[in-house]
């Protein structure tokens, strides 16, 4: 994420848009031109893509804008998941602009025409392939450090763009030494690559809407300023839900010493939330409590024991939140299993039916729980 003082995520966003907007309709124009002098189908697609280029900067545009609306009734975590749908459009019209250029192409395989290339289009298809290579590097980086899907796509997009006007150069080349027209041939191979992009962008775009794992590494750094805290044994249970990017709303669980206090456990709880939403813009708007036996040996030794039965099975990835009651015969505890395992429940009643065994006065009261950042 950038962090200028002056400049907010959104402006960087509509600037880099807009630049992309103006380079591509001076493009789409130019080799529009070029294409009907020359009675080029490669080049004249290639004008279309541009034209699609603008298009998506202008729904990034607006994607963005409609995203950075205040929170409201109706949707109290605001709008941010318009980004992820501004995405998606962007991923579709990649699609369509690689589906169109592939029925084109394969008419002009069907039905050849004699192209007529000039030096004037030529040179300025040449500068249009350095134009988008240096402009869709630019818009990528941008929206990688933004944290933008849009700008990603419409980056990649643009290189794309820039292969296709590479291959229309390359087409002409051979048509010029060897009188032969290759250029509908390569629009359908470069077609091909472009749906194929498209598809990938849409996938991707989709997995982000459906909910996707938490950042392992952005997890790792928020249990780690959560154990920071004295009297903190531990962090667990960590769950993040995404609305949009970089917003986040999460809970976690933490294990302290049964002898905290109510009002203890109120100023350490605040001051939690406080640091992870400095540290992490992060905000956690629960935080569960595990209570942990320090007053008795006996209970200490059994925490050990049962640790060493649910941790001796390969897909157990921990345990947590262990609590005994010795008075009224009850034991309780959570630990996690892997995505990995082939049979999740199985696992779950071997280690259940192994505590019990060794503990058989006990009542259980043992979770099955999920690492969301599970790697």
């Amino acid at each position: 994420m950038l962090n200028e003082t002056t400049d907010t995520r959104e402006k960087i966003i509509v600037r880099t848009s807009v630049i992309g907007i103006i380079a591509n309709v001076l493009l789409a124009t130019f080799k529009a031109v070029i294409g009907l002098v020359s009675n080029s189908i490669a080049i004249v697609m290639d004008a279309v893509n541009n034209i699609s280029d603008a298009g998506s900067s202008l729904i990034t545009i607006i994607g963005t804008k409609l995203a950075g609306r205040e929170p409201d009734k109706k949707h109290p975590f605001g709008y941010g998941r318009i980004e992820y749908l501004s995405a998606m459009i962007i991923s579709v019209i990649v699609l369509y602009a690689g589906i169109t250029s592939l029925i084109e192409s394969i008419k002009k395989i069907i039905k050849p025409d004699t192209p007529d290339y000039s030096a004037v289009s030529l040179i300025i298809v040449a500068v249009a392939v350095v134009v988008k290579i240096v402009l869709g590097r630019y818009v990528k980086s941008v929206g990688e450090k933004v944290n933008s899907s849009s700008l990603i796509n419409s980056g990649e997009d643009a290189t794309l763009d820039s292969i296709i006007s590479a291959s229309t150069l390359l087409s002409a080349g051979i048509f010029l030494v060897f009188h032969v027209s290759l250029e509908a041939w390569l629009g359908a191979i470069i077609s091909i690559v472009i749906i194929k992009s498209g598809f990938e962008m849409l996938k991707e775009t989709v997995s982000k809407i459906l909910g996707e794992r938490t950042d392992p590494d952005l997890a790792r750094s928020i249990k780690e300023t959560v154990t920071d805290f004295p009297g903190v044994q531990g962090a667990y249970d960590l769950v993040l839900n995404n609305y949009g990017p970089d917003a986040w709303n999460g809970s976690v669980h933490i294990e302290v010493p049964d002898t905290y206090s109510a009002d203890q456990l109120d100023q350490l709880i605040r001051s939690i939330q406080m640091k992870v939403y400095a540290e992490h813009q992060v905000i956690l708007t629960a935080i569960g409590v595990y209570s942990v036996n320090t007053r008795d040996e006996d209970i200490i030794e059994a925490k050990k024991k049962v640790a060493e039965i649910v941790l001796s099975h390969p897909h157990v990835l921990q345990m947590h939140g262990f609590y005994m009651d010795k008075d009224k015969k009850t034991m309780r505890f959570d630990f996690v299993i892997s995505f990995e395992a082939p049979d999740r429940k199985a696992v779950y009643k071997e280690i259940l039916d192994g505590v019990q065994k060794e503990y058989p006065d006990y009542q259980l009261q043992v979770a099955m729980d999920t690492d969301f950042s599970e790697e």
